[in-house]
């Protein structure tokens, strides 16, 4: 009966999310008080499980991921991603051109959310088809395949980041297992796949179009570049530094302090308020409105990360999430396979990869402790499962329809099967690096 209560919560989240248009936060906390009751929890239990977990989850992540809103919408606004872009079209060139957009969608994509990098990157392709007279999709899809992978499975991005709080995984660890996941995945949902997308011809959207700032205006090449991948960095090195250094020294402390993702990220917000701010003809009062202006973007995802931490709480309390993990290890499938397909079914109901990936948190952790499974690629195995098939449900897909002005069976065409593939080609990245860790 405990686990049929489960299934009744996770499908009654559906409905009020996907059919009432609830609100995710709300959404989260009514079904968290449904479950309490259905898996008899006290009253007064209930109250304090949902408290407990929301700020269990946000406590060690809200910084982060205010601090990652922070620098993104600094790099966006400074003219920093632009510049990214321009540098990365002259490197490629005309006939590379489709590789080039890749390559900036990824870069910008790791600092930036994925809708402002959608939104910023739309005037680069539009401009690449106007000039080029080449057929959007087809250069457009590659360049927002490695924004999608970057959201979905590279820290600090909201959803990896708080799979990596649940799981106690290494942050630095996942991402550069992200890092060698995402390049293939993005390759082939990218460049190989978009191919086959030549015969969709559309005019895009002029309307669409932004003003690009005059190059005078850009900050620096390597100012952009640094100031942008910073966080990675920082990561890769920390990491890197604590296998070399020996343990318990001073030394040694000093990196993991350095490495620890709060750190990284305050760092990089204070670095780049002089680089990308004040060094820029900024003053500190137009830089903190720009911050100002990256939480209010980031407010309604942490609220859903909160309630998502409540529902996780309370099927924890009550024990059903120890007895799900142990129906599931009987199952035939991997853990890191089943994890995925959980993701990948909650994603095609709900449309959100955020949700998808939290909810299927709650109801696998206690299997990476059972079945000792690579938190690290957990996570991963999550993410990829969580960007499954986007469809109507999913703001993303009307996004790319009405930017790209393309019918909805053109839509499902393109877009929706790119995300599949990025999702296949994630867990099977996922189990080749597991079979040699």
């Amino acid at each position: 009966m405990a686990v049929l209560s489960v299934v009744f919560c996770i499908v009654l989240l559906i409905i009020l999310i996907s059919w009432a248009k609830l609100n995710a936060f709300i959404s989260f906390l009514i079904v968290s008080v449904i479950a309490g009751f259905l898996l008899k929890l006290p009253l007064t239990g209930i109250v304090g499980a949902i408290q407990k977990g929301m700020g269990d989850t946000l406590g060690s992540l809200v910084g982060i991921i205010v601090l990652g809103a922070m620098l993104g919408k600094l790099v966006a606004e400074s003219g920093a991603a632009q510049q990214i872009a321009s540098v990365m079209m002259q490197l490629f060139g005309p006939k590379n051109i489709q590789w080039g957009l890749v390559c900036t969608g990824f870069i910008i994509g790791i600092p930036l959310f994925y809708s402002v990098g959608f939104v910023l990157m739309i005037p680069l392709i539009f401009s690449v088809v106007y000039r080029y007279k080449i057929p959007a999709v087809y250069i457009g899809l590659p360049m927002l395949a490695s924004l999608s992978v970057a959201h979905g499975f590279l820290p600090p991005h909201p959803s990896p980041a708080a799979l990596v709080n649940q799981f106690n995984a290494n942050m630095g660890l996942t991402l550069i297992y992200g890092l060698v996941i995402a390049i293939p995945t993005i390759i082939v949902a990218g460049p190989i796949f978009s191919k086959t997308l030549k015969s969709i011809q559309n005019e895009p959207l002029q309307t669409f179009v932004k003003e690009e700032k005059t190059e005078r205006s850009l900050p620096g090449k390597t100012n952009s570049f640094l100031t942008s991948l910073l966080p990675v960095f920082l990561l890769v090195a920390t990491i890197t530094l604590s296998f070399r250094l020996a343990p318990n020294g001073i030394p040694v402390q000093i990196t993991t302090f350095i490495g620890e993702p709060i750190s990284v990220m305050l760092i990089s917000v204070l670095v780049a308020t002089f680089s990308l701010g004040v060094g820029q003809g900024k003053s500190i009062s137009q830089v903190m409105q720009i911050y100002e202006g990256a939480v209010k973007d980031v407010a309604m995802i942490i609220l859903i990360i909160a309630g998502a931490g409540a529902l996780k709480q309370i099927l924890t309390v009550s024990g059903v999430s120890k007895e799900i993990a142990d129906s599931l290890q009987y199952l035939s499938l991997p853990s890191l396979v089943l994890a995925w397909l959980i993701a990948a079914i909650i994603r095609v109901c709900i449309g959100s990869a955020t949700i998808a990936g939290l909810t299927t948190a709650s109801m696998v952790a206690p299997l990476i402790v059972q079945q000792h499974v690579n938190p690290n690629l957990m996570v991963l195995s999550i993410g990829a499962g969580s960007l499954m098939f986007s469809h109507v449900n999913d703001p993303g897909f009307w996004m790319f329809k009405e930017y790209f002005n393309l019918s909805l069976k053109d839509t499902l065409r393109s877009w929706s099967l790119m995300e599949t593939i990025v999702s296949f080609c994630g867990l099977f990245g996922v189990l080749i690096l597991d079979s040699f860790l």
